[in-house]
């Protein structure tokens, strides 16, 4: 059957301890679609996104990507196709610098002698600050420490490195939770730059005005269980929320 979407995961079921915690889930990500993921605490939504990072394996179900089935076994192999997951915290080592954690685990070398590397420093420090230019964040230097930047810096030099790095999907955990005003609506910046660069995106969130803005099509799920999904221009914040505190 031919299958037109990035991703689409089908009659997704787990079990966590004889706990359902996803019940026959269809879910799907068009290209260059943006996709809010939204439901009330103990939704089934963390679970959902970390099976489709390869975090979990489904008991039941089935997942293709670009077509094809895939089975995860770590989310190494689902970062390999290009499905990138920035959580809350964007996975960034505090200490280290912006560039180190652009390239972190995928350094870019002059040459290697068997497992040593002679790192290209300048090179990765230029690619570094465009790949940051990219997103429209100007930082003084690539070598400025990341607890130096805030929440919302954080977030875009994450999405950066994923832009760099071609992914093709870009999961964002709950990306504005503890961020100001301002902050928060960079990262919907940012996320809206992932669509103009062909990104998929999926947007998770408890926060609807901050996901009805950005997102072309809203899912809702609760208690393990799809209980919408609706194009934006179909759908209302008000009426999401009603969805979402339905017993």
């Amino acid at each position: 059957m031919e299958r037109k979407n990035l991703v689409e995961m089908v009659n997704i079921h787990k079990w966590f301890s004889g706990v359902c915690a996803l019940r026959g889930v269809d879910f799907s990500v068009g290209y260059g679609e943006v996709v809010g993921l939204v439901g009330d605490n103990g939704a089934g939504k963390s679970t959902l996104i970390k099976i489709l990072s390869g975090v979990y394996p489904p008991d039941e179900g089935k997942i293709y990507f670009e077509g094809k089935e895939c089975h995860f076994s770590s989310p190494r192999e689902a970062r390999m196709l290009g499905i990138e997951t920035i959580y809350q915290e964007a996975a960034m080592v505090p200490k280290m610098s912006v560039m180190r954690n652009i390239f972190m685990g995928r350094e870019l070398a002059k040459f290697r002698v068997g497992p040593l590397a002679y790192l290209d420093i300048p090179r990765m420090e230029e690619e570094s600050m465009k790949a940051l230019e990219r997103v429209d964040l100007r930082l003084r230097s690539p070598h400025a420490p990341v607890d130096e930047l805030s929440g919302g810096q954080r977030q875009g030099v994450a999405i950066a490195r994923a832009m760099y790095f071609k992914s093709k999907l870009v999961i964002l955990d709950e990306p504005t939770n503890n961020l100001s005003v301002k902050e928060s609506e960079r990262v919907l910046e940012f996320i809206r730059e992932l669509k103009k660069q062909g990104i998929s995106s999926i947007f998770i969130s408890h926060n609807l005005y901050h996901v009805y803005p950005v997102a072309d099509r809203i899912v809702v799920l609760s208690h393990g269980e799809k209980i919408g999904d609706f194009r934006k221009e179909e759908t209302s914040v008000e009426e999401i929320t009603k969805l979402m505190v339905l017993p």
